[in-house]
This record gives C-alpha cells, structure tokens and sequence, in this order.
C-alpha cells in the first residue's frame, strides 16, 4: 500500500487580504462560467459556490478588522480569519 503524503503547502500566512479574496471569487466565477465549463455543471457549480464563499469570508474578515469592537477572543478570531 503507497502511503499518501500531503499535498497542501497551505499556511495560515498564505491567507489573502479581504482585497486580494475580493480578486480572486470573480477569477472564479469568470472560470465557471468558460466554455470549458459550460458542459461540466457540477465544476461550473462548485466554482460559484467556491466564488461566493471567499467573497463571504472577505466581508466578514474585513468586518472583523474594521470594527474595533472589544470582544473576548478578538486576537485568535482575527488570526483565525487570516490577518497577521
């Protein structure tokens, strides 16, 4: 049996700013939207969704950093989140 080795090089330091997300979920959407995926709808469906989801995360990670509200656990949210 091959073991499996993991492919993410993902860290928390590689997340995006609400700005470059903002970038990205219309890349996806033009993506889904190609003729490459036009016969494909579960990929065109998952790109959307993909798409709506950064944008999703963007507003509330810049909600986030824009409030300034104090609240319990606002360092780890914020890491959490993606910002530095």
């Amino acid at each position: 049996m091959a073991e499996g080795k993991a492919t993410s090089t993902g860290t928390a330091s590689q997340i995006w700013t609400p700005d470059e997300m903002r970038g990205l979920a219309p890349r996806l959407r033009a993506r889904a939207e190609s003729v490459l995926l036009r016969h494909q709808p579960e990929q065109h469906r998952d790109l959307v969704t993909a798409a709506s989801l950064i944008e999703q995360f963007a507003n509330l990670n810049a909600e986030i950093l824009a409030s300034g509200a104090p609240i319990d656990g606002l360092p780890r949210l914020h890491e959490v989140a993606g910002g530095a």
